[in-house]
C-alpha cells in the first residue's frame, strides 16, 4: 500500500531472483479500512516510492487510482473461512473481505504465476489463500520472512508515524515475543500462561497496549493446542498508531 521500505525491497528481491518479470503494485485500498481516520492518516509516498522501484530493478510499477480499481462499488463478498474469524478478522470487521476484493482484482490485471507477501501480516497470507482456493485459480503464494530494523522493531509504513519517544520504546514488541519463544524453549510450554505473558509485559510499557495476543496453529489459525511450532500474533496500540507482529514457537518433541 506504499509507503515503501527495506522490507517491501526485500520482496521484490526475492521476485527478481525467481522471476522474468517484475511487477509491483502501489495503491492504498479504501474497502480495507475499517476506520476513516486510518485510511486518511496512512502514508502515501507515491513519487519515492517509484524511485524506490525503479532503483530496485523493478519492471512495472502499477499505481492505479481509487476510480480505476473501482469504477463501480464493489459488493463482492467472500466466505474465506475461519482464518478470516479471529485476531484482525475480529477486530476489524469487512478488512480482509476489503482485502480479498483489492488482492483478486489485482490478481486479474497482472495474472501473475507469483505473488509475494511479507509474513509480517502473517494472517493476511492465510487468507489470501484461502482466496485463491475459494476462487479456484490465481497465483502461487509465496511467504516472505519478517524484515526488522536493527533495534528488531518490524519494518512497517506506519513506523513513521510514530513520534521519537514511540519509536524509541516500539522495539520492545519484539523482544517481548522473543524472550516468550525463549521460555517455550526452555520447556514452559502453557500456552494460555504464555499468552498472557506478553499480554502483561507489553501493558507494563508505558504508552503500549496490547489489543491482542494469540497463540495460534500456524495453518488453520485457531488456538493453539500446544505450543511447539504455534505462532504468536501480537497487535500493539502506540497512541493513535496500530502495530502487528509475530514470533514462531519452537519445534519441541511436545505433542
Amino acid at each position: 500500500m506504499g509507503a515503501l521500505h527495506a522490507g517491501h525491497l526485500s520482496l521484490v528481491e526475492r521476485a527478481r531472483q525467481e522471476c522474468d518479470f517484475v511487477v509491483v503494485s502501489v495503491f492504498v485500498n479504501p474497502t480495507q479500512f475499517n476506520n476513516p481516520d486510518d485510511l486518511r492518516t496512512y502514508p502515501r509516498t507515491v513519487e519515492a516510492d517509484c524511485a524506490l522501484l525503479e532503483k530496485a530493478g523493478v519492471d512495472v510499477a502499477f499505481v492505479p487510482s481509487v476510480e480505476e480499481v473501482y469504477p463501480e462499488p464493489d459488493t463482492r463478498t467472500f466466505d474465506l473461512g475461519p482464518v478470516a474469524e479471529v485476531m484482525e478478522g475480529a477486530m476489524r470487521p469487512g478488512h480482509f473481505n476489503g482485502v480479498a476484493q483489492v488482492v483478486s482484482k489485482l490478481f486479474d490485471f497482472a495474472d501473475p504465476d507469483r505473488a509475494y507477501f511479507g509474513e509480517k501480516d502473517f494472517q493476511q497470507i492465510a487468507v489470501i489463500r484461502s482466496m485463491v482456493r475459494l476462487l479456484g485459480h490465481g497465483p502461487e503464494i509465496v511467504d516472505c520472512p519478517i524484515k526488522r530494523e536493527e533495534d528488531g522493531l518490524a519494518m512497517s509504513s506506519r513506523n513513521v508515524r510514530l513520534t521519537p519517544e514511540q519509536r524509541a520504546a516500539a522495539p520492545q514488541i519484539h523482544e517481548i515475543l522473543a524472550a516468550n519463544a525463549d521460555l517455550a524453549a526452555e520447556g514452559i510450554t502453557d500456552v494460555e500462561a504464555l499468552r498472557e505473558m506478553v499480554v502483561d509485559e507489553i501493558n507494563a510499557v508505558d504508552g503500549m497496549e496490547c489489543e491482542y495476543y494469540e497463540i495460534v496453529d500456524p495453518l488453520t489459525l485457531q488456538p493453539a493446542e500446544n505450543i511447539s511450532g504455534a505462532v504468536g500474533c501480537v497487535t500493539v496500540w502506540m497512541g493513535d498508531v496500530r502495530l502487528i507482529d509475530n514470533i514462531r514457537y519452537p519445534e519441541t518433541s511436545q505433542k
